[in-house]
């Protein structure tokens, strides 16, 4: 295990460590959220923007 350290410590240095388990650490949390089925704001934004271009498209059929 130690020697797998100082691997990635060769590899990417003592400076980028910490933002690479920062990015990690948030992967891991985004994907423990997204099997719990919890949304996050941007989520909600993307339906609706859905919904928005559903609406667009109905109308363009009405109008049709």
């Amino acid at each position: 295990m130690l020697f797998i350290l100082l691997i990635v410590l060769l590899f990417f240095g003592g400076k980028k460590i910490p933002e690479l388990m920062k990015g990690l650490g948030k992967g891991v949390k985004s994907f423990k959220d997204g099997m719990n089925g919890v949304e996050t704001p941007q989520d909600k934004g993307d339906k609706v923007e859905e919904a928005e271009s559903e609406k667009t498209e109905e109308r363009k059929a009405k109008d049709e």
